[in-house]
């Protein structure tokens, strides 16, 4: 890890990565317009790297609301239930959900390409007539290259620490558990007690000293 990376921002570095695996599998693709559906913690992270790699991107999301912290990173944003069918070339759907899915299926133009970054069980069938019928092309997306995330992480380029929602030490885990799974919430942290921060131990940290214990 690098020095100049803070233990806040180095915690984001494996969702990072997994957003910048999306930039390498869609570099070939004559894709102009994308759109990113979710606007959580790795829908946010795919939309900032997919813009800074010069892709003209909307991410989308339910509610204002979840779209407010989106547009504090200048990304511009929109409404699922205002977009129109076949509107984008490229759709990556980072909500989670089935119905994420099928909302990415209906504004994905034809021939167009769709990013699959949720990992669900659905119980309900799903309706697939439209990537035969339109040829849509569906790529599967899941691990990144740290490296490059790291990269970024130490260039200051995403203000990750903004998606942190609350601090807890170990002995509370049960009330940082119970705040993670709250609507909304992005990122929340948990720290041993008396325990140094990461770049002090990376500096002085041996096998015998006493802070690695």
């Amino acid at each position: 890890m690098p020095d100049t990376v803070e233990d806040q921002a180095a915690v984001f570095t494996e969702p990072l990565a997994a957003a910048l695996r999306v930039v390498q599998q869609i570099a070939g693709l004559k894709a102009t317009e994308i759109a990113v559906l979710g606007p959580g913690r790795l829908g946010l992270l795919i939309a900032k790297v997919l813009n800074l790699a010069g892709y003209q991107v909307t991410l989308l999301g339910r509610s204002a609301t979840s779209l407010a912290l989106p547009e504090q990173w200048a990304l511009a944003t929109g409404l699922t239930s205002e977009i129109a069918d076949n509107s984008f070339h490229c759709v990556v759907d980072a909500t989670g959900n089935a119905d994420g899915f099928s909302q990415a299926l209906s504004i994905v133009k034809p021939r167009g390409t769709l990013v699959l970054k949720s990992t669900f069980a659905a119980d309900a069938a799903l309706d697939l007539s439209k990537v035969v019928v339109n040829e849509i092309n569906v790529i599967g997306s899941r691990c990144g290259p740290f490296a490059e995330a790291l990269t970024l992480l130490a260039e200051n380029k995403l203000p990750v620490e903004t998606m942190i929602d609350g601090h807890y030490p170990l002995k509370d885990g049960l009330a940082a558990f119970e705040h993670a799974g709250r609507a909304g919430v992005r990122k929340i942290l948990l720290r041993p007690e008396n325990c140094l921060p990461l770049k002090r131990l990376r500096s002085n940290c041996t096998t015998k000293s006493p802070a690695c214990t």
